[in-house]
């Protein structure tokens, strides 16, 4: 991170405009940076009243848990890209940037598992905004979104494992063999109520002033964009319902809360889907290129095209298997316990077969394409949230009160 303040602070940016970019930059950079800095230090101090340094098994233990978190991923081909988009990402993720946000730091939007007690917390402004800008997107979205959705589940929104919050899962060892969980994106209750209350406002506005401009729609269009924007509104509806108000403590909690979010998203998109449809038909080839070229300036447009099936059929190890083992290592069930972690890990796996029917592919095109695209993968997400609800209600209700506070805090245990 300090070759990546120096790299920014030797560049000479042309125009008031980019200085100021720069400087934006840099004060993100340093923010974290200090707060690294700060972790360290603790981290440091606890070791030093702990004793010496882990032998050099315990290191290879570590560096056999950091492969084991690092195979079998949706994401994992996405982790080989330049360290500049790594960056750019984890920025993006760490300072909890709705699409705008990230949108005016020059940097490509990401998918933010968690702000606050609320599960993915810019659903609303990330289904339509993808539809539209699918390139201003950090490529591996879906692949993510997927990785996070099982994650969150058993190692809750700050889990040693998270996929996109660094190219290695393990940067922040803890002394007594586990992992310090990474803190939340803060967020103030105004945010909260807007996300919430008017996810339609602010910054998730839809750019349908954009589009008219772009189109200039005939007077029969601009009657049907209109239904297009009621079709907006009372997509924004859905979502009132849709957030809780304080975090979930426990695995279960955390599911129901991921599984409420999903469903108020793709009643969204049942919504204005016909809509969308319904206006983008009536346009002509002139006006349908127009819109298709419509977003910010970020980023490279054929970066869309980078998100293929490549390794989506392959085993995903990290998602099914290590969970499990962390439960078992942690928990120690036995009797019936043990057949409920079974079926647990049955129903894990059923789950993530589901999502790589859905894996993420070469983007559509057209918006309406992605719209389309977007519904079949809320589908599998809500598809495969069902298949794991039942098992982990089942295993949740024959663990102890110590076990299931050790469940609820795996993140703080996870070590190799």
């Amino acid at each position: 991170m300090q070759q990546r303040i120096q790299q920014l602070q030797s560049q000479k940016p042309e125009g008031l405009r980019a200085q100021r970019a720069q400087e934006r930059m840099l004060q993100t950079q340093n923010r974290l940076l200090q707060r690294e800095q700060r972790f360290q230090q603790i981290d440091q101090a606890r070791l030093q009243r702990l004793g010496p340094e882990p032998t050099t098994v315990g290191r290879a233990a570590t560096a056999a848990a950091v492969q084991a978190a690092q195979r079998g991923r949706f994401a994992e081909r996405f982790r080989e890209q330049a360290p500049a988009q790594v960056q750019a990402a984890l920025t993006t993720r760490q300072s909890g940037w709705a699409p705008r946000q990230a949108w005016r730091h020059r940097h490509p939007a990401v998918f933010v598992a968690w702000l606050g007690p609320v599960f993915w917390p810019y659903a609303y402004s990330d289904i339509f905004d993808y539809t539209f800008w699918s390139y201003a997107y950090e490529p591996g979205y879906w692949a993510y979104a997927y990785d996070d959705f099982f994650d969150t589940v058993f190692w809750g929104g700050d889990g040693p494992y998270s996929a996109f919050a660094s190219t290695n899962p393990y940067d922040y060892p803890q002394a007594g063999g586990g992992y310090r969980a990474r803190s939340r994106a803060s967020v103030s209750p105004q945010t909260l109520q807007q996300l919430c209350g008017t996810p339609d406002k602010g910054v998730t506005a839809w750019p349908l002033a954009d589009i008219a401009k772009a189109v200039q729609p005939t007077p029969e269009q601009r009657a049907l964009l209109d239904e297009l924007k009621v079709a907006a509104a009372d997509a924004a509806g859905v979502f009132k319902d849709s957030c809780a108000e304080t975090y979930a403590l426990t695995p279960p909690g955390r599911l129901r809360a991921m599984m409420n979010r999903i469903s108020a998203t793709l009643e969204a998109v049942k919504i204005v889907r016909p809509a969308l449809e319904k206006f983008y038909n009536s346009l002509s080839d002139e006006q349908q290129a127009r819109f298709n070229a419509l977003g910010p300036n970020v980023g490279e447009r054929t970066s869309q095209q980078q998100a293929s099936t490549e390794g989506c059929g392959d085993p995903k190890s990290s998602l099914t298997q290590l969970p499990i083992e962390r439960i078992e290592a942690v928990l120690h069930p036995a009797g019936k316990q043990k057949e409920a972690l079974d079926r647990l890990s049955e129903a894990t796996a059923k789950g993530v077969e589901s999502l790589q029917a859905a894996c993420p592919n070469d983007v559509p095109l057209t918006p309406v394409g992605r719209l389309e695209a977007m519904q079949h993968r809320l589908e599998a997400m809500l598809t495969a949230a069902k298949l794991v609800e039942p098992a982990l209600d089942e295993f949740y209700t024959t663990l102890s009160s110590e076990q299931k506070a050790r469940f609820n805090t795996l993140q703080q245990v996870a070590g190799p």
